[in-house]
Order: structure tokens, then C-alpha cells, then sequence
């Protein structure tokens, strides 16, 4: 035997919210858009990609941490409404 495993590896990403690691599909992929973050649910815009949990709490306390603008590497704020209505209407997480 190989030492491999049958299962396909599944890549992991850091939370900027809570700073806990998850598997990506498990995540919420957000670009820079100008001066706002936008979701990015397919996974296929172009450009920095930072991830979140879709929980309004891990929104929450990455916009509290200031964790995008330190993520994408810009100054200032960022607009964040279209990212709240994206954390909104998606559902809930099966554990």
C-alpha cells in the first residue's frame, strides 16, 4: 500500500471572522469590488479572495476586528451591505 488515502483531499481556509479553519466549501469566498466587498458564490471572480463563515456572528466580528481591509491589504473601509444581504438569505450551516 501507498500510504494514500481513498478520499480526495478537501482544501482548507481560514475564517477572518472567527479564525477557525473549515473546508472551503464550507465557506463564503469574498472579493474586493472598488471600495466594496462583494460574495462571490461561485468561487470564480477574479481578484483576492478573502473567506467568511455564512453566519451573521462571524460577519460581525470580522467587520469589528477589521479583518477585510487587512485582508484584501487596502486602507479605509469597506462597503459590506451586499455581503450582509448574502450572509442573510443563506441558509444555515448542518453540523
Amino acid at each position: 500500500m501507498s500510504g494514500r488515502t481513498s478520499a480526495p483531499a478537501c482544501p482548507e481556509r481560514t475564517c477572518i471572522g472567527c479564525r477557525q479553519r473549515s473546508a472551503r466549501n464550507g465557506l463564503l469566498r469574498v472579493v474586493r469590488n472598488g471600495d466594496r466587498c462583494v460574495p462571490d458564490l461561485r468561487g470564480t471572480l477574479p481578484g483576492r479572495g478573502a473567506y467568511v463563515h455564512p453566519t451573521p456572528s462571524c460577519l460581525e466580528l470580522a467587520v469589528r476586528r477589521r479583518a477585510f481591509p487587512r485582508a484584501f491589504r487596502t486602507q479605509g473601509p469597506l462597503d459590506i451591505g451586499e455581503l450582509r444581504e448574502a450572509v442573510g438569505r443563506t441558509p444555515p450551516e448542518e453540523p
